[in-house]
C-alpha cells in the first residue's frame, strides 16, 4: 500500500513539475529575446544618438527599432506575468505565451506609432523654434518634471499596481484561445503604457537613441515593478525625474552620458 500511495503522489508531481520547468523554460528564453534585442538596438542606434530629441528618421524604421527596444526594455519586467499566465491557462498551446507576448508589443507598438506622430507633428508646426538652443532645452527639463510629477500621481499608482499584482486582472479580463492570449497581451500592455509612458517620454527628451539613458529607463522600469517597496520606489523615481530635469536645464554638462546636440558626449563616471 505504501509503495502505491508514493507511486500515485509521484505521478501527481510528474505534470507539477514539468508545468513549472516549462515556465522556467519561457522566461529564460524571453531573456534571451531580451538579450539579443540590446545587442540589436545597439547595433542599429551606433551613432543616432543625437542628443534630447534626436531625429526619428522615417516611420518605418523608426517603429521597427522601437519594437526591438520594447522587447529589450520591457520582456524581462514583464516575464513574471507572461509565467503567471502560462500557468492560469494551464493551455497545451506553446503559442499561447508567445501570442501574449505578441499582444503585449502591439500596444507598445501602437504607443510609440502615437509618440511618433506627435513629434512629427510638433516638429512641423515648431521648427527652429524647437532646437536645443533655442526651446529645447527648456522643453526637455519640463518633460523631465512632468514625469516626475506623474510617478506620483494616483493614475500611475493604480496603473503599476495591475503591472505587479497582475492576476486580478488576468482572470478578470479572461479570453480563451489564440485571439484571446494576443487580447490579454494588448490589455497587459494598456497597463504597462498608463505606468511607463512618463518614462518613456523622458527617454525621448534624454536621447531616444542612446543606449545609456534606454539602459537607465528600464533599469528604473524593472526595478518599479519587481522590487517590493512600491510607494517607496516611486518618490525615489520622481527625485530622480525632477534632479536630472533641473541638471538638464542649469547645467547639461553635469549629466554623464549626455550627449548635447552640436556639442559632445558626457562620458559615465
Amino acid at each position: 500500500m505504501a509503495s502505491t500511495v508514493g507511486h500515485d503522489g509521484g505521478a501527481g508531481l510528474a505534470p507539477a513539475y514539468a508545468a513549472a520547468r516549462a515556465r522556467l523554460g519561457l522566461v529564460s528564453a524571453l531573456f534571451v529575446v531580451a538579450a539579443l534585442g540590446w545587442v540589436w538596438s545597439a547595433h542599429l542606434m551606433r551613432g543616432m544618438d543625437e542628443g534630447p530629441w534626436s531625429g526619428l528618421g522615417s516611420i518605418a524604421w523608426f517603429l521597427g527599432i522601437w519594437v526591438v527596444m520594447m522587447a529589450a526594455m520591457m520582456f524581462p519586467s514583464v516575464a513574471p506575468t507572461i509565467a503567471l499566465y502560462t500557468r492560469a491557462t494551464r493551455s497545451t498551446s506553446p503559442l499561447s505565451p508567445w501570442l501574449f507576448a505578441a499582444g503585449y508589443l502591439l500596444t507598445w507598438t501602437a504607443a510609440g506609432l502615437l509618440a511618433y506622430l506627435v513629434g512629427a507633428g510638433t516638429v512641423a508646426l515648431g521648427g527652429d523654434r524647437l532646437a536645443w538652443e533655442r526651446a529645447g532645452q527648456e522643453i526637455a527639463a519640463a518633460t523631465l518634471v512632468v514625469a516626475a510629477v506623474y510617478e506620483l500621481t494616483p493614475l500611475k499608482d493604480v496603473c503599476l499596481s495591475r503591472c505587479r499584482s497582475p492576476l486580478g486582472s488576468i482572470l478578470g479580463s479572461w479570453r480563451g484561445g489564440r485571439r484571446g492570449a494576443v487580447s490579454m497581451g494588448m490589455r497587459n500592455g494598456a497597463w504597462c503604457v498608463g505606468c511607463c509612458w512618463a518614462l518613456m517620454a523622458s527617454l525621448f527628451a534624454l536621447g531616444v537613441m542612446s543606449v545609456t539613458w534606454m539602459a537607465v529607463v528600464a533599469g528604473i522600469i524593472a526595478v518599479e515593478k519587481t522590487f517590493p517597496w512600491r510607494r517607496g520606489l516611486t518618490y525615489a523615481t520622481a527625485a530622480l525625474l525632477l534632479a536630472t530635469g533641473i541638471l538638464l536645464l542649469v547645467a547639461p554638462d553635469a549629466l554623464p552620458g549626455l550627449t548635447i546636440p552640436g556639442g559632445q558626449t558626457m562620458q559615465m563616471e
